[in-house]
């Protein structure tokens, strides 16, 4: 499956993805969610915060 990294974009190509899975961009190192399988989009992964145990 291909589709571009919305920070840099660099063509990626991976395979035997699941939805909602995060992959790593292998130029700029940014997280990716995959959001949709067909078609194939990948979204930057949100940012965790921290609760602080709240």
């Amino acid at each position: 499956m291909n589709n571009e990294c919305p920070m840099c974009g660099c063509v990626l190509c991976y395979t035997n993805v699941e939805l909602n899975e995060l992959l790593p961009c292998p130029d700029c190192g940014s997280d990716l969610e995959v959001r949709s399988l067909d078609p194939f989009t990948l979204e930057m992964a949100p940012l965790e915060r921290e609760d602080w145990g709240e």
